[in-house]
């Protein structure tokens, strides 16, 4: 056989070789696009007297004032690390390591299970300003606040879940009539504590969400106080705008904050019922969750456009930044009616 001869043979072997090895890659590359597909879905919402339920029957616990907001913020932490795929934020590898959509609305969750965790740390479980804190929240507050973009040496996950465990723990302390060591005070300044950042909260969303279109703004900083000053001068006036590379990450940052908000709202209005009759302020509450409730509905389109107010193609950050200024508008009327007596 000649040399040539030869060299048609390997080059005869050689081809469907790479060509398995290209189908196998092609694959690959699908299962993975597939998987990350899956994995991008958000999490449905859930029944909070529900999952307080289950809670009892799992504990052999009683209902009591507290449970329900209790209950609602651990599986809302839960829903973070038991979702499909789990917490991706901290991933290292793909299908995760792309997905900045979920990863966002991730973000948006887990800032307000930080803000409620630490509204019990620092209201909800105290009498007044001078009692101690409780010690499972003492714990868990913290925990919620670790990075979490780190994915070894501790992972964001194991923090997490170790904060889980110290609510389950103080769960099933105020939910035991024997033990006086763990309370869930239901007042009316103590939700208004937790009101006042949420505000804040959705205050900062709205702009940001608004910024998707450009445009120029007064400056407002030290508005409403002539003695007010700040450490470096500005402008009177403002040009912002959201890039195009962040509109879809801040969009769904405000997703996952509107999905969390409007269950640990549900919890208040079963937990502070009587205080919220009291104070007429029972329509007040159920005007903000269905603000929250329309934030929720299906994105019908795939892209996340940041297209002119009034151009061609929907503009959802509008549409959602639309949402929060009204859910944030009556919050402030809620805290209005809290305050007086």
């Amino acid at each position: 056989m000649s040399t040539l001869d030869s060299l048609r043979q390997g080059l005869g072997r050689l081809v469907p070789g790479r060509r398995v090895g290209g189908i196998a890659l092609g694959l690959l590359v699908l299962a993975v696009m597939l998987i990350g597909m899956f994995w991008s879905r958000e999490p449905a919402l859930f029944d909070v007297r529900e999952r307080t339920a289950m809670k009892l029957v799992e504990t052999n616990s009683a209902m009591v004032v507290g449970s329900t907001s209790t209950a609602t913020l651990i599986h809302a932490a839960q829903t973070l690390l038991d979702k499909p795929g789990g917490f991706i934020s901290n991933d290292v590898m793909p299908p995760g390591l792309y997905l900045d959509n979920i990863a966002n609305w991730e973000f948006g969750v887990l800032v307000q299970v930080r803000d409620f965790s630490r509204a019990f740390r620092e209201n909800f479980s105290r009498s007044q300003s001078q009692s101690t804190e409780d010690v499972d929240l003492n714990r868990a507050e913290p925990k919620f606040n670790f990075d979490n973009n780190s994915w070894l040496f501790p992972a964001s996950e194991g923090e997490y879940r170790e904060a889980i465990g110290f609510l389950d723990s103080y769960f099933a302390r105020i939910t035991d009539p024997t033990n006086e060591s763990a309370q869930f005070y239901a007042r009316a300044d103590n939700l208004a504590s937790w009101l006042l950042n949420v505000e804040s909260r959705l205050g900062s969303l709205s702009q940001r969400l608004s910024a998707s279109v450009g445009q120029s703004r007064a400056n407002t900083d030290t508005a409403g106080d002539a003695a007010a000053t700040q450490s470096t001068p500005a402008r009177a006036e403002v040009s912002v705008r959201t890039p195009w590379t962040q509109i879809d990450d801040v969009f769904y940052e405000a997703r996952g904050t509107t999905w969390a908000l409007l269950h640990f709202l549900r919890a208040a209005e079963i937990d502070f019922e009587q205080v919220l009759e009291d104070k007429n302020a029972g329509a007040s509450v159920n005007q903000i969750i269905r603000e929250l409730e329309a934030s929720q509905r299906a994105v019908m389109f795939p892209v996340i456009l940041n297209g002119s107010g009034f151009g061609v193609f929907a503009n959802p950050s509008l549409t959602m930044a639309n949402y929060i200024s009204r859910a944030n508008a009556a919050i402030s009327d809620l805290r209005d009616l809290l305050s007086q007596g």
